[in-house]
């Protein structure tokens, strides 16, 4: 099958109660017909994706429609934003938000620099090159970013995201937020019947530097479960779109069968059918030497908005 990956390259404080969660671990598979994946790529893979669901209902394809949306990381907040708001807008509101210096987007609790980006992805490294498997990665994930989580920093980092999010509440749709659980390791999904606010879901499943907590629960980023997209949530449906800033690129040892290549080859051989959109030559262009990076986001938007209008047409085989 012909795949559209077009790399060119091989405010509240937050609820103090327990909560039901989703053991992502132990969760059936779902049924439906479409299912959106949205990837993790920090402030740069943010704008992309919104750019590229823009273009793509600029071309006459409205992907917000889809039956399923996983959001992981960036992607959470995107699927979050989208779900309740006019992507068309919100593609404005960034190509048209005053340019500033080059910063980095917060890694977490509010006080990221260029500079903790750099030690997070070492830190972060050491811990999956030293990891046995997938379980011992999440466990030690999470106690080492807990460890790290300064006083204060749920707080700031619930403010940052509530002011990126259109609306507090939960769209009347299926989404599934990404995360895990710091004490257990345990991958966790949020979706509206969590019994929490969705600032709070998407704070938790964007925390890649800190962890977030929640209650008597603390979380890190959705994308230690298994990698930047978790497109093995969509197993069931029958169509399935993935949005990938990333493009399909993981950290994790090919050999833990957790790549995105290897979750698509097991929902293809399962029955799906698989599209991907990979950022092109433009958008990582646009990216530049940090995703974190906050000047990125407009060419980032722009880029993904040419992007999902060209590929408009020929999507539409997949979605309609």
């Amino acid at each position: 099958m012909p795949t559209f990956s077009t790399s060119d390259a091989p405010s509240a404080a937050p609820a103090d109660r327990n909560h039901p969660q989703i053991d992502a671990a132990n969760r059936l598979p779902g049924s439906g017909e479409r299912a959106l994946v949205l990837g993790g790529g920090g402030a740069a893979g943010n704008a992309w994706l919104i750019g590229v669901i823009a273009g793509l209902l600029d071309g006459g394809l409205d992907v917000t429609d889809a039956d399923l949306i996983i959001g992981t990381s960036a992607g959470s907040t995107a699927a979050a934003q989208i779900t309740t708001a006019d992507p068309a807008r919100l593609y404005a509101d960034i190509v048209g938000a005053p340019a500033g210096p080059g910063a980095a987007a917060p890694v977490g609790g509010g006080r990221g620099t260029a500079g903790t980006v750099a030690d997070l992805l070492d830190r972060t490294g050491r811990v999956i090159a030293e990891a046995a498997d997938l379980p011992q990665m999440r466990r030690t994930m999470g106690a080492m970013l807990a460890a790290a989580s300064a006083p204060g920093g749920t707080a700031r980092w619930r403010a940052t995201v509530a002011n990126r999010l259109p609306r507090p509440e939960w769209p009347d749709r299926t989404v599934l937020i990404t995360a895990v659980d710091t004490d257990t390791g345990a991958p966790i999904l949020f979706d509206r019947a969590s019994g929490i606010d969705l600032v709070d879901a998407v704070a938790a499943g964007c925390a890649g530097g800190f962890a977030y907590e929640i209650g008597d629960h603390r979380y890190i980023d959705g994308g230690y479960r298994t990698n930047a997209d978790n497109a093995d949530l969509a197993a069931g449906y029958e169509r399935v779109l993935v949005l990938s800033p990333f493009g399909g690129r993981a950290r994790t040892p090919v050999e833990w069968g957790t790549h995105l290549a290897d979750q698509i080859d097991r929902l293809r051989r399962a029955g799906s059918r698989v599209e991907t959109m990979f950022p092109d030559t433009a958008a990582r262009k646009a990216f530049g030497e940090s995703m974190m990076d906050l000047s990125t986001r407009a060419p980032a938007a722009t880029a993904g908005f040419a992007h999902g209008l060209r590929l408009a047409g020929p999507l539409a085989n997949l979605w309609r």
